[in-house]
């Protein structure tokens, strides 16, 4: 009898799967000579991990671990574990990262599982997970919202997330487009991706600055369904492209970025919004979310799909209903010119304006030395186990920067800056 072969996976580029490694380790990460490097990953991403480890070698690195994740094993706990289960979470390996990154180890996350992984599976089981996941992550997740490592994430495109994206291709294909999506947004398919990076970065620095000697007091976002004013954070910074850590390391933590954020007052947004693009949070799809703000906490919240999960998240902690970021893009980022809802934080929140509820990130602050976590929540940071990413932003979304007497300053027009 005859065995048949199985099909070969598809594979990207080889030397374009190299520059984004090599992006990643010298731009991304800027490992520095001993230090540690810590990866999560899904399986099929074996080969740029591969691609990342070599380059975090050669540019010194004294160790690289990885943990891998795979999709299978997480739908079989939703499928088969039992109901009392999952509030369990990995506290021994939570606890061994954060203390990874204390005391220097880099971190590396690669995204790129199923989107939808576990939509059919039962939310409030997923909420539970989810919630006791993030209570273990909590202290790894404190160092580094505050920079006091070098980190970044990258994307690698699974057949699970391209057949996602383009479901009309054959796999091979849509693995194809998206691996050339992915290139290009990283800005990888050039002749020297690290100085075309540094450019980069100085446009967004650029602008980062421009708003930081602004000053504005609070940010107004109107247009179809959105009429929202987020009040600014006492002593807020805005920040965007490379940023330095606490220990003088310059890292791109996002790869790709578009954005320019800071942080929000968490008790001074009002109003209402709604999105422009869909969110995909823990393998469920949440559409047209339109909520309502207070005094910083929404106070009603709508989606025409996954309505019950959005809720869920909301009630994770007091925080949750609140703004831990926000984040200017334009409509013409590359991203969003692509035309591609990637269905992936990671890339839909650089094609569009955005905000994010919970945690947010004190490296936005300036004058934070000595000031505990209650000072700073007394200046506006949010506080939350969670920090969720939702995009605004649109072609028909004005932007305007109020001063304290209300005087408002244009930002953007149609989704595009004002401000050269």
């Amino acid at each position: 009898m005859s065995v048949q072969a199985s099909p070969r996976p598809f594979a990207p580029d080889p030397t374009l799967l190299d520059k984004l490694g090599d992006v990643a380790v010298r731009i991304g990460l800027n490992i520095q000579k001993g230090q540690q490097l810590v990866i999560t990953a899904p399986l099929d991403a074996v080969p740029l991990v591969r691609r990342i480890t070599e380059h975090a070698y050669r540019q010194g690195a004294s160790l690289v671990t990885t943990l891998y994740v795979d999709d299978a094993a997480t739908l079989a706990r939703f499928q088969h574990g039992a109901e009392e289960t999952f509030d369990t979470a990995s506290a021994w390996l939570a606890n061994g990262m954060a203390d990874a990154f204390r005391q220097g180890a880099a971190r590396m996350a690669i995204t790129g599982s199923d989107p939808t992984l576990l939509s059919a599976q039962n939310p409030a089981h997923v909420s539970r997970a989810n919630r006791a996941a993030s209570a273990v992550n909590r202290p790894a997740m404190e160092v580094i919202t505050s920079f006091a490592t070098n980190w970044n994430i990258i994307a690698y495109a699974t057949p699970a997330w391209a057949r996602q994206v383009f479901p009309d291709m054959a796999e091979d294909q849509a693995q194809a487009a998206l691996w050339n999506a992915i290139f290009k947004a990283s800005r990888v398919d050039v002749p020297d991706p690290v100085e075309v990076w540094r450019a980069h970065n100085a446009l967004l620095h650029a602008k980062a600055r421009y708003l930081n000697e602004a000053r504005f007091d609070s940010l107004r976002f109107t247009g179809p369904g959105t009429d929202l004013k987020v009040g600014l954070a006492e002593g807020h910074a805005w920040a965007g492209g490379s940023e330095n850590t606490t220990t003088g390391i310059e890292c791109n933590p996002n790869i790709p970025t578009e954005e320019v954020f800071t942080t929000p007052h968490c008790r001074r947004v009002e109003g209402h919004v709604r999105s422009t693009k869909p969110l995909f949070h823990q393998g469920t799809l949440i559409d047209d979310i339109q909520v309502r703000f207070a005094e910083g906490r929404i106070i009603e919240a709508h989606a025409s799909r996954g309505e019950n999960v959005l809720q869920r998240i909301l009630e994770t902690d007091d925080g949750a209903a609140r703004l831990g970021e926000v984040a200017l893009v334009p409509h013409s980022s590359p991203i969003s010119q692509t035309g591609i809802l990637f269905r992936n934080t990671l890339f839909d929140e650089n094609a569009a304006s955005h905000i994010a509820l919970g945690q947010a990130y004190t490296k936005c602050l300036f004058d934070t030395e000595g000031q505990d976590a209650a000072a700073l929540n007394a200046r506006g940071a949010n506080e939350s186990l969670i920090h969720i990413d939702w995009m605004i932003g649109s072609d028909q979304i004005n932007l305007d920067g109020l001063d304290a007497n209300g005087h408002a300053t244009p930002l953007m027009r149609a989704g595009e800056w004002v401000q050269s």
